[in-house]
């Protein structure tokens, strides 16, 4: 995206929850995405485990601070989005983090798994970006204006797939591997 669209919101309505400062860049390739989107936000390091009171009270108090959907990354045992889910009553979507023996499938299981009455949405493993945009539909459903950024968004990506553009990546693909092929 290349201009900065005018905010629909006038103060943050996705609080992202990292489980860890090393949760950060993936948190940041979100709020890139949610940015571009005219979706303010705010990061916030707490974690299940560690600072469970912080959490529990970060996730209770979102609704009142105007946020209006949580978004929560967490590896390995990945308890911060059910965690979250279980204290409030905002849509929450849980992003595994792919680090650990298990490489995010245990902390996708753990997200994925949630008991009736505590729904967690879950994105793939790292899919910060997908976590935005199932966020940005979510906000969408009453922003027209944000669907249509979301739609405008949609026609670029499809852009790319115009044949006249995958032909010349093709040929520029073949070209590079030419010229590294021994002689």
């Amino acid at each position: 995206m290349t201009e900065k669209p005018r905010p629909a919101f006038s103060q943050p309505v996705v609080l992202l929850l990292a489980g860890s400062t090393s949760d950060l860049d993936l948190v940041l390739d979100c709020r890139e995405t949610l940015d571009a989107l005219g979706i303010p936000n705010t990061i916030r390091i707490v974690s299940a485990h560690r600072t469970p009171e912080a959490a529990a009270e970060c996730a209770s108090g979102a609704e009142k601070d105007g946020f209006q959907v949580l978004i929560a990354f967490a590896g390995l045992a990945a308890q911060l989005a059910g965690m979250a889910a279980a204290h409030s009553r905002l849509p929450v979507i849980g992003v595994p983090r792919a680090v650990g023996p298990l490489q995010g499938v245990d902390a996708a299981l753990a997200s994925l798994q949630m008991p009736t009455g505590t729904p967690v949405a879950v994105v793939a493993i790292d899919g910060a970006r997908n976590a935005a945009l199932l966020a940005a539909r979510i906000l969408g459903v009453a922003q027209p204006e944000l669907r249509e950024r979301l739609s405008q968004l949609a026609e670029r990506e499809r852009a790319r797939y115009a044949s006249d553009k995958v032909e010349a990546e093709i040929k520029e693909r073949e070209r590079v591997r030419q010229h590294r092929k021994p002689k």
